[in-house]
């Protein structure tokens, strides 16, 4: 991951973004928000495999993720059934029991409440174009009431009403059955890779449908800066933003709303590794999975990747002396430049004396702070709206843990790793904009970020990724006391 972090990085290109005006690092992180115009095949390899890689966290952090991998991989009957489909279908047995992991951790009685069932969740009406027999039929549960008709005269008078009430009962469900459902899902996607010409999109057309995949692969077909013979899912997922091949761009965001499609295929992709990782070495595969389980949340799933990145030691700034003494050393300033960094400091302690203490955080935190800015603002330019950008507004920086925790995910403030942004007084193409480029750095591992309340992100950088942000703040600071003596010379 780290090295692939640093080719990335290598492959920055240098030079100004709109104004001169504007900070913009010669650090960069290539083919993020506006730059994704210019992603060759080689920089689209090095994406696809760190989004491949930041898929972990959505398996890891489910608490079937080791339960699952053990059945799938050493149930004999399973992997006698995926190796059979393997052979009729052509489809390699890793992704169909990838793609069994990640629908049901391998149980055949798995149900959704949305209706798929079995082990390869198949839904009804898919079942039936796969040839998988699904009979159900109508029974009638009956039950009596006695009524009063009439209360005239010496003796009442009642009537009994028979009430006939319907429920269905399955006959027979080869959804449920592996024998069935496996070689069918197998000869599934192997018609879908015939259809659509690539094994990427039947992945991605087993999770969205085959008019959806119709749809995507037209618009992709049709979008600027994609090579016809590079019709791919990876190539679809990052050739596109807000200011250019926007109707591709709005069909995935809608698709990512629905169910994350999208994102289908990559997970699937780092599931086979998972699963080849589980039978190389299952305490090294349990070992990763205790790594994305959060110091916050017991019990269930981690929420969020800041509460797996976070720990309770991080969360050394207890009280208004803590931050007081540190400054200089895990805390720096903020930079309050608003036009030239492009974010605004509005932030508000529990006592005015406290307003500089509050105003710092981790040079990592500023840094990041800094870039998402810089990448917001010239994606913002590109879309050529009547709008006029707004420097983001920070309102949290660090803050002592005493104070922080009457927020919601406050807590980790306390770590000067995070920082909030209140974005409701954004214009619309500004926040879109802003959306997009945390989305963008967060399917490469850079940073995670979290809604708290309806109007407010709660954002921090991953820890391997720390260091390149903490050298965007510090090129920041170089060019501020640049600036600085060349004003007063």
């Amino acid at each position: 991951m780290k090295l692939a972090a640093l080719f990335v990085l290598s492959l920055a290109p240098l030079g100004q973004a709109g104004s001169s005006d504007y900070f913009a690092p010669a650090h960069r992180v290539s083919g993020i928000g506006i730059a994704r115009d210019d992603v060759s095949e080689e920089l689209l390899a090095v994406r696809t495999d760190r989004m491949i890689q930041t898929q972990t966290f959505s398996i890891m952090r489910e608490p079937l993720a080791v339960a699952g991998a053990h059945r799938i991989t050493t149930t004999a009957k399973l992997q006698s059934l995926f190796r059979d489909a393997e052979r009729q279908s052509g489809v390699p047995a890793s992704v169909i029991e990838a793609i069994a992991y990640l629908e049901s951790w391998g149980d055949p009685r798995a149900e959704s409440p949305a209706g798929p069932k079995g082990i390869m969740q198949i839904s009804g009406a898919t079942a039936r174009s796969m040839g998988l027999r699904v009979a159900i039929a109508t029974r009638y549960r009956v039950s009596k009431d006695r009524v009063l008709v009439s209360a005239k005269g010496k003796k009442p008078r009642y009537k009994t009403i028979v009430h006939r009430t319907p429920y269905i009962v399955t006959l027979r469900d080869e959804r449920l059955m592996p024998e069935r459902a496996i070689p069918a899902a197998a000869r599934y996607l192997a018609g879908m890779q015939q259809k659509f010409g690539g094994r990427d999109w039947a992945i991605f057309a087993y999770h969205c449908g085959q008019g959806c995949v119709n749809e995507m692969m037209e618009l992709t077909r049709r979008s600027r800066g994609i090579p016809k013979d590079e019709l791919t899912v990876p190539r679809m997922f990052f050739s596109n933003n807000p200011a250019w091949n926007r109707e591709l761009y709005q069909a995935i965001q809608q698709q990512m709303q629905r169910d994350w499609s999208p994102t289908y295929y990559f997970r699937i992709r780092r599931a086979e590794e998972l699963l080849a990782l589980y039978r190389r070495d299952p305490a090294a595969f349990t070992a990763l999975s205790q790594q994305y389980r959060s110091d916050f949340v017991n019990g269930v799933r981690a929420p969020h990747r800041l509460s797996v990145w976070l720990k309770r030691d991080d969360m050394v700034f207890r009280s208004d002396n803590d931050i007081r003494v540190d400054l200089g050393k895990r805390l720096v300033r903020a930079l309050d430049r608003p036009d030239h960094f492009g974010y605004s400091l509005r932030i508000f302690p529990d006592a005015p004396a406290n307003a500089d203490y509050f105003a710092q955080a981790s040079p990592s935190a500023l840094g990041a702070l800094t870039y998402i800015a810089y990448e917001t603002r010239r994606l913002f330019d590109e879309m050529k709206t009547h709008e006029k950008f707004q420097p983001l507004p920070v309102t949290a920086l660090v803050e002592p843990e005493d104070f922080a925790r009457q927020k919601r995910e406050g807590q980790s403030h306390a770590s000067g790793q995070v920082f909030d942004i209140e974005y409701s007084g954004l214009p619309p193409a500004e926040l879109e904009a802003l959306r997009f480029v945390l989305n963008d750095l967060g399917w490469d591992g850079y940073l995670g970020f979290v809604e708290e309340g309806s109007d407010n992100l709660h954002i921090g950088c991953s820890p391997t990724s720390r260091e390149f942000f903490a050298s965007v703040f510090q090129e920041a600071v170089g060019k501020k006391v640049e600036e600085t003596s060349s004003a007063r010379n």
